[in-house]
């Protein structure tokens, strides 16, 4: 795993099957200003060269606010090294200790699997844990049933519908907002399964 880490100092998480490797913005940083467009690919699971362009834009755009700023996770599959989702927050709002939850496995093959079971416990508890969250929201489609039943095993709570909120095929859906806070979380984890150990990057 060695290897793989870009930057030192860089948080890494261990599930039973995963590696959770940090991605961002000082990553983002490091990499769009020091490796070339096939080390990027490599390195984010890209497998396209517009890919790494949509990346590259979003970059050079700004992908920080004086308000809010981001920390995700890649999932790295153990036996292979591959990079098959992402996990981890956005709209990350330090000073109200509060961000999103957002989540994705790329491949159909990968997804039924439990990886996102395994690894939304382990970066949940980092946010309460390492970057002091008090309240984690996820935003869901209505009808991604899935979703909704994984957030609620980890005892999130549905707090309502927010009409108009997220633009598919350039129509704008209601959302779904759900909520966990530390309280809950802090009666909560030790039902968790999720087995996150540091993984040393030196």
């Amino acid at each position: 795993m060695t290897k793989q880490l870009l930057i030192p100092g860089q948080v890494c998480l261990e599930t039973d099957r995963l590696y959770l490797r940090e991605l961002s913005p000082e990553v983002y940083k490091h990499l769009f200003t020091t490796c070339n467009s096939s080390r990027i690919a490599d390195y984010l699971g890209l497998s396209t060269s517009s890919e790494v362009d949509i990346e590259r834009e979003k970059y050079s755009q700004g992908m920080v606010t004086y308000f809010s700023t981001f920390m995700s996770f890649h999932l790295l599959e153990k036996q292979t090294g591959n990079v098959i989702g992402k996990c981890g927050f956005h709209t990350w709002v330090p000073t109200h200790r509060r961000a999103e939850i957002g989540y994705e496995i790329y491949k159909e093959s990968d997804r039924a699997k439990g990886y996102m079971t395994e690894a939304l416990g382990a970066i949940l508890k980092y946010g309460f844990e390492q970057m002091n969250l008090h309240r984690i929201e996820a935003y869901i489609a209505d009808y991604n049933i899935p979703t909704a039943k994984l957030l609620k095993r980890f005892g999130f709570t549905q707090e309502g519908n927010v009409r108009g909120h997220y633009v598919v095929d350039g129509i704008n859906e209601d959302s779904l907002l759900l909520s966990l806070l530390r309280p809950e979380y802090l009666h909560l984890k030790n039902t968790w399964e999720a087995n996150q150990q540091p993984v040393s990057n030196s």
